[in-house]
């Protein structure tokens, strides 16, 4: 029997158990198996004891890359670059879910745009000014939250309204915004009315169960409410009326529901959320499914649309399904380099770029590195060489599963590796083009990480300085007002052309550092 790569085995194991979740509890309010248990503790340690049946791993490595490579394209060198490596903007997102524990305490500010400028513009910072129901505010409290998130503070009081108000909301993962909708939904509910009346839309049933958590922790004291899901693999009989308040799904298996099985009647909708739009118009057919949807709601009906990004394609969108609506962006704020001393490193190989890896690892105290390589294979084999000196090392890439990647980053947030390796792919997972600063700190934002190394230089897809993202690499360490360092591994005349590129554009001189002169090494960690 040809055995099974961690990736398919995960992936096989987590259908079966989603589906019997789902099924077994499906009237019930609180999520008893969430994605995290289900998926990167058992599916995890049986793929991996599967795995180390056919594979020979490297020595003291906590996580290694697994997947079946060989239906893969790769380039002359055996292996993919980044940039071939397509983007799941859906998995990224589930990643930003999966690895924080509370909201991001960040500093944009929040732009609001009123459908009626004459309106006073309202915002709260208590969660006592809103009114909510004793329960919902109970449940509130029991999450952790002691007062709105900046976003909360302005987009509360708009989707608490009455009459209701539609809103479009720029917000990533972090931020606080599906505690937002969530309580929006569970305020406008009538739990004497055993029908549907509010309705999310997530673009995958892996982030519709994500949702479905934050309602089960902050309905945990109104039990009168119940929760559906709509995803695959929850079979229902055709007629059957849903008598649960609330139904979170994909929007695939809402429009069944709604047109085919009639299990929903959408006129009786109140509030309908999407959720993730920049994800969901990436995935085929989801948007016009939701625009279906949407066009089947009473025009009463209160529209909320959230979105990480607010590309032309997400207004476009948004524009179809939410009319008049008050909106929220949030200003960008850029990150600063003046806490980072910034370095480079004359090499010739990857050789000598690991030799002087070592040399700065021998004269100075490092709490935590993360280490940046454009490709697998020397991501790779760099983790060989430094599990073979005796570091600690996770390895974080890009065919590896959300589940494994969100163990591995909170293995490393935890501080049982000290070195993070990872590659551009991966690394683009935890931010995204815009707003790259919060997505990126919500991610990987750890105290102790006082050194950051660039193995690699950043290059966009055209082989290009990529100026952005070598902004948010060295920007993991320099954090909470402590002083950090970033060294750049230049191997080459055009290598060397490009960290020129990156002095000019951020007016930060790169010093040179002589990794073969201890004493210099040291001075700079002083």
């Amino acid at each position: 029997m040809r055995a099974l790569s961690v990736c398919a085995f995960s992936r096989k194991l987590s259908r079966v158990k989603w589906t019997s979740h789902l099924t077994t509890y499906q009237d019930r309010l609180i999520v008893h198996i969430s994605a995290t248990e289900a998926m990167s503790t058992d599916s995890w340690a049986l793929a991996v004891d599967e795995q180390e049946s056919t594979v020979k791993p490297i020595k003291n490595l906590r996580i290694m890359e697994a997947g079946d490579t060989a239906s893969r394209q790769t380039n002359d060198d055996g292996d993919k670059s980044d940039e071939e490596e397509k983007e799941d903007k859906a998995t990224q997102s589930l990643l930003n879910k999966l690895i924080r524990s509370n909201v991001v305490n960040n500093t944009n500010q929040v732009e609001v745009l009123q459908r009626d400028p004459n309106s006073p513009l309202y915002s709260v910072k208590t969660f006592e000014e809103l009114r909510l129901k004793p329960q919902l505010l109970k449940g509130v409290y029991e999450m952790g939250f002691n007062r709105p998130s900046k976003i909360q503070e302005n987009a509360l009081p708009m989707m608490l309204a009455e009459p209701p108000q539609n809103l479009i909301a720029q917000s990533q993962s972090g931020t606080g915004k599906t505690a937002a909708f969530v309580l929006a939904m569970l305020s406008h509910v009538d739990p004497g009315l055993k029908w549907p009346q509010c309705l999310c839309i997530s673009p995958t049933y892996e982030l519709a169960l994500q949702t479905g958590k934050v309602i089960a922790q902050m309905g945990k004291f109104y039990p009168e409410v119940k929760l559906a899901y709509a995803v695959r693999g929850h079979k229902m009989e055709r007629g059957v009326k849903i008598k649960e308040q609330i139904v979170i799904g994909t929007p695939g298996t809402v429009l069944d529901w709604c047109v085919k099985l009639k299990l929903i009647d959408p006129k009786k909708i109140k509030v309908f959320v999407l959720d993730e739009a920049d994800v969901m118009i990436a995935t085929q057919g989801h948007q016009d499914q939701s625009i279906r949807i949407q066009r089947m709601l009473p025009k009463g009906c209160q529209m909320l649309l959230f979105s990480a990004t607010f590309e032309d394609s997400v207004w476009k969108f948004a524009e179809r399904v939410v009319p008049d609506p008050n909106i929220i962006k949030l200003k960008r704020e850029e990150e600063t380099l003046d806490t980072i001393k910034q370095y480079y490193v004359q090499c010739n190989s990857k050789e000598d770029k690991f030799n002087a890896l070592c040399n700065i690892y021998g004269a100075i105290t490092i709490a935590q590195a993360m280490i940046f390589c454009h490709t697998r294979k020397t991501a790779n084999w760099l983790a060989g060489q430094l599990s073979k000196e005796g570091h600690q090392v996770a390895l974080l890439s890009g065919e590896m599963v959300v589940e494994q990647r969100a163990a591995v980053i909170e293995r490393f947030r935890d501080g049982k590796e000290k070195v993070l390796i990872t590659t551009n792919v991966c690394a683009r997972g935890m931010y995204t083009t815009e707003y790259t600063s919060n997505q990126m700190q919500s991610c990987i934002d750890v105290e102790q990480v006082s050194v950051v190394i660039n193995f690699d230089l950043p290059l966009d897809k055209d082989g290009n300085p990529d100026n952005e993202t070598y902004l948010h690499r060295i920007g993991r360490t320099g954090r909470f007002g402590k002083r950090g360092l970033a060294v750049n591994m230049v191997d080459s005349q055009r290598s060397m052309e490009i960290l020129k590129t990156y002095e000019r554009h951020f007016n930060k001189k790169i010093l040179r550092l002589d990794t073969d002169d201890l004493d210099e090494i040291e001075k700079i960690a002083n």
